[in-house]
């Protein structure tokens, strides 16, 4: 009789500890941990010497200073503290700008209620985008204000800026939109300025792991 109550009692103490080691064991093995690269922590390769690089150590975002399209300075200072989210287009562009500006759109709504996230869309045609076309064209693509800036400015600037900031290919087409030669990436950095990853912003696919990983980093998990 005692044994079969000994072994009842132990049954029963069994019963209970299922819930408890199943909290532990997902406690213990259960957490995921998305880990997001920081890139070019060991300088960037400048083969050519197009570039003002700090060939070893990690690459930040250099400074700059462009205008938007509400005739306001923006740059680099801006971006400190901030999840940045960049691209380069032009507003005549014919062939993947247009697809690229619809997918920013749902990067802009993603992120519309988040302050600590901001998109810049860097234009290579400065002479034809000025600020007020570039108003126009944030307003077809519902642009949330002071979200997401549509810039404009020098051009040696902006060339130097995509090749050596954002390490990006850019050709001039020099007026001519079927001769400009762009990336269509959009670039993920983070509040210290480093490039966190590289999205096709022709691939829903990647804009949405664009989406994820600017989440996690927004949220430290």
């Amino acid at each position: 009789m005692r044994t079969i109550r000994f072994l009842q009692g132990l049954v029963l103490v069994c019963i209970l500890m299922i819930p408890v080691l199943i909290i532990v064991f997902l406690k213990t093995f259960g957490t995921n941990h998305y880990d997001i690269p920081v890139l070019f922590q060991d300088g960037v390769e400048n083969p050519f010497l197009e570039c003002e690089l700090n060939e070893s150590g990690q690459h930040y975002i250099p400074e700059f200073l462009l205008t938007s399209h509400d005739n306001e300075l923006r740059g680099r200072h801006e971006m400190e503290g901030k999840i940045t989210i960049v691209d380069f287009f032009f507003t005549s562009c014919p062939s993947i700008c247009p697809v690229m500006s619809n997918e920013m759109e749902r990067v802009n709504d993603a992120f519309r209620n988040e302050a600590l996230v901001q998109i810049y869309s860097i234009s290579i045609d400065p002479e034809y985008d000025t600020p007020e076309v570039l108003k126009e064209y944030a307003e077809r693509h519902n642009a949330t204000p002071d979200k997401w800036f549509f810039l404009t400015g020098n051009k040696d600037e902006i060339y130097n800026l995509a090749r050596c900031g954002f390490i990006l290919p850019t050709i001039d087409g020099f007026g001519q939109p079927d001769d400009f030669v762009h990336s269509d990436k959009f670039i993920l950095v983070d509040e210290l300025g480093r490039i966190r990853g590289y999205y096709s912003g022709t691939n829903r696919d990647e804009v949405d792991r664009l989406i994820l990983e600017t989440k996690i980093l927004l949220h430290g998990k």
